[in-house]
């Protein structure tokens, strides 16, 4: 899971192979695989590090590389 912050300051722990897609408009808002949105206050490069990190963690790249 990866740690997230919604624009209320409410900290949330996202499943990132959840994720459908990401928009960036200003905001980043993630669009979940069942439809849902979260709009949350970190930036892509920092969601996209933090997925890499999570991805590490669990041995995800062991295939990949």
């Amino acid at each position: 899971m990866i740690e997230v912050t919604t624009l209320r300051d409410k900290i949330y722990y996202v499943n990132p192979h959840q994720i459908e897609y990401i928009e960036c408009n200003p905001d980043t808002t993630f669009i979940m695989l069942s439809g849902k949105r979260l709009i949350v206050k970190e930036d892509y490069p920092t969601i996209l590090e933090r997925i890499i990190e999570y991805r590490k963690l669990i041995g995800a790249f062991k295939n990949e590389e």
